[in-house]
């Protein structure tokens, strides 16, 4: 007996247990992706563009995947983009609803975002994201266009944690 079987027909109080539409549209979900796959277009988001796309054309549940290094470090394409400073990437992702997060405000120069995520929580000035790159780190990538954003940080006091991590991936 599988879990909605035993819920289903389990007694509450002498009731059967009707379960919420919810339970079995969630158990309707397509197979896992393959790690091959997930580490390829992770891979690839990194900088080839054309690769990316096409793969994202050929499976659009890549959009959300992550894959694991190792050691807890997990990355998505839009944060591969965002730690290479690859704004056509990037920019592509966003336009097909990928996450933004902090990180990525760095790179893209979004200053007034970037001020108010610090403001609300200051604790996050020097968090690392993926391969442990600090938000300092993703403002430098982005260039001339984030100048502001790698000003404010250092005025703040960030620091920028210097990793191999194309080393420890060989």
């Amino acid at each position: 007996m599988n879990r909605s079987e035993f819920l289903q027909y389990s007694m509450v109080g002498g009731v059967a247990l009707t379960l919420p539409s919810w339970v079995s549209a969630q158990q309707d979900k397509p197979a896992p992706i393959k790690l091959e796959i997930v580490k390829e277009f992770v891979s690839v988001a990194h900088g080839n563009f054309a690769r990316m796309k096409e793969m994202l054309e050929n499976d659009h549940l890549l959009l959300h995947v992550s894959n694991d290094w190792g050691g807890g470090d997990y990355e998505s394409a839009i944060e591969a983009a965002g730690h290479m400073g690859n704004k056509e990437i990037a920019n592509y992702l966003l336009s097909k609803g990928a996450r933004y997060n902090i990180y990525l405000a760095c790179m893209l120069g979004h200053l007034d975002t970037v001020k108010n995520v610090l403001t609300f929580n200051s604790g996050l000035l020097n968090s690392k994201g993926p391969h442990g790159f600090t938000m300092l780190h993703h403002a430098r990538q982005g260039g001339e266009s984030s100048k502001a954003v790698v000003d404010y940080l250092q005025s703040l006091g960030a620091k920028e944690t210097k990793i191999d991590f194309y080393a420890k991936l060989n």
